[in-house]
């Protein structure tokens, strides 16, 4: 099929253009078709996007199903998708309608609700597949908007301070990466990502301002792009947005932004961070992984004192986003697996929590852990997922949860024993968190008189829950449907990134290797 990574990317905008001139009028019916055709489009790009992987060919480390045209002022519209990225499509288009469908009880701006959810889906997808360094840096940044507006029209009473300070925090940590990239369009003399993959970016040591910069260049631009992923992720101490941005969106909104915008962050590491600046990752890698693993702890032990289901919740994805950033940069085949299976996991367990927390709020209007309690007694179903999914997020194995902690866990180990230490207890403390808000909401008597008429899930809801929770047990109990994908390209990339060590080390004596580490 031609133009087949665009049809997928757009049809989503496609609809809500759809949406946006032929659907008139905010009547029950009106509302009603804009939740049908929002659903029906992102079914439909799931559909066509099984395509993609059908025709991917793990074995090809190069870029697949290539596009390119020009576009605008000497630039081109380029997209392709590799091992790496093909199957953070594949997570995008399979959340998505999960999205719509967690968004049947939405009564007000309806059309606009659904054409924000549409666009937006359309900038994730295009983040993932292109090839040009303008072009996604365009994705990447227009983005924001759409979940700008879902949290700051639909979210909760603070929206518009969750919402603010969502985009604030985002959009400035990306200034600086944009400098890095007309340096380097200026540098490579193109925006072709293909060509920058291979490029040699400067690393030779110099003195600024007094201070003398190990790596040179290739430094200063890793930490110009770190600002704008290190927020992205987000990453320990640039993380505090996360909290108020999930307790304030609306439960769709928290799905998006837990199961695939914080995924972002993690995959620019590993498509520019490493490839492009190996000298720069090395220098700084040993910074980002104790970052990691201070996030790992502090986060979990924030998350043990929350009172609110989605904050806790929301601490709970930053320590699991610190094993993605350890994974990363421990710069080998365990750590990259590992990091990149944690990603997609985390983003169908968070995505099951967060939904667990909505079935709950639509019934009773509050993420307050202290007026739950007993549910098991009413709603004997709904137990049961949040039961397998609170497991999941610990790492229990034969889930996916388990495989992603284990494998970066393995691959930091190898590289510092210490930071390994430090993160691995944060299992035990994700196990105290997780195992804590499960008793208080689901177990024990049911005393409040408020929960006794409270039902349990509709056949909607179960719906909903039934792919994630047969993702998250195959992947848990057969996770080569994962690693045999990715295994290819992660080993093409460490074999680029050794190069570039290698070829350093001989060079200079401003870089060491990593097995001098």
């Amino acid at each position: 099929m031609a133009n087949l990574l665009s049809i997928v990317t757009f049809l989503p905008a496609l609809a809500a253009l759809i949406l946006a001139v032929l659907l008139r009028g905010d009547d029950a019916a009106a509302n009603r078709n804009a939740k049908w055709l929002a659903l029906f489009a992102t079914s439909a790009t799931f559909l066509i996007s099984l395509v993609i992987l059908v025709q991917f060919d793990p074995n090809d480390t190069g870029f697949q199903m290539v596009e390119a045209r020009p576009w605008m002022l000497g630039l081109q519209y380029k997209l392709g998708v590799d091992g790496i990225s093909v199957l953070f499509v594949m997570l995008t288009t399979f959340i998505m309608p999960l999205a719509i469908a967690a968004s049947w009880t939405v009564e007000t701006r309806v059309k606009e609700y659904m054409i924000a959810f549409l666009i937006l889906e359309t900038l994730i997808l295009g983040v993932f597949m292109s090839l040009d360094l303008v072009l996604f840096y365009v994705f990447f940044e227009a983005g924001l908007i759409p979940m700008f507006l879902i949290i700051g029209i639909w979210g909760g009473a603070n929206r518009i301070y969750a919402s603010f300070k969502f985009f604030l925090y985002t959009f400035l940590g990306s200034v600086l990466m944009l400098v890095a990239m007309v340096a380097m369009i200026a540098d490579a003399q193109t925006s072709d990502i293909e060509v920058m993959l291979t490029h040699p970016f400067s690393y030779a040591g110099f003195d600024l301002l007094g201070i003398h910069i190990v790596g040179g260049a290739q430094t200063l631009m890793f930490l110009a792009f770190f600002a704008s992923f290190a927020v992205k992720m987000p990453m320990w101490p640039v993380h505090t947005w996360l909290p108020d941005a999930h307790v304030q969106a609306p439960t769709a909104g928290s799905v998006v932004l837990a199961a695939i915008l914080l995924k972002l962050g993690g995959y620019g590491f590993l498509r520019f961070s490493l490839p492009m600046f190996p000298i720069g990752s090395e220098v700084i890698g040993p910074l980002v992984l104790w970052l990691s693993a201070i996030a790992i702890v502090y986060t979990s032990l924030v998350a043990l004192v929350q009172d609110d289901m989605k904050k806790l919740i929301a601490y709970s994805s930053v320590a699991h986003m610190g094993y993605v950033t350890m994974g990363i940069f421990s710069v080998n085949q365990q750590g990259l697996d590992g990091a990149i299976f944690q990603m997609l996991s985390h983003g169908f367990i968070s995505a099951a929590l967060f939904l667990c927390v909505g079935v709950i709020y639509d019934r009773m209007h509050t993420r307050d852990i202290d007026a739950y309690g007993g549910l098991v007694n009413r709603m004997p179903a709904y137990a049961l997922i949040f039961l397998l999914f609170t497991m999941a997020n610990v790492g229990l194995p034969g889930t996916s949860g388990f495989i992603g902690e284990f494998l970066t866990l393995v691959g930091i180990f190898q590289v510092n024993t210490w930071v390994a230490v430090i993160a691995t207890s944060g299992v035990i403390l994700s196990a105290a968190y997780a195992l804590w808000l499960y008793r208080r909401v689901v177990m024990g008597d049911l005393i409040k008189e408020s929960l006794r008429t409270i039902s349990d899930m509709t056949l909607r809801e179960r719906a909903i829950f039934a792919p994630l929770v047969v993702m998250t047990l195959l992947l848990g109990v057969y996770p080569a449907l994962i690693l045999d994908v990715i295994g290819p390209s992660v080993e093409a990339l460490l074999g680029h990134v050794n190069m570039a060590l290698d070829a350093a080390g001989h060079g200079t004596g401003d870089v060491r290797l990593a097995a001098d580490h």
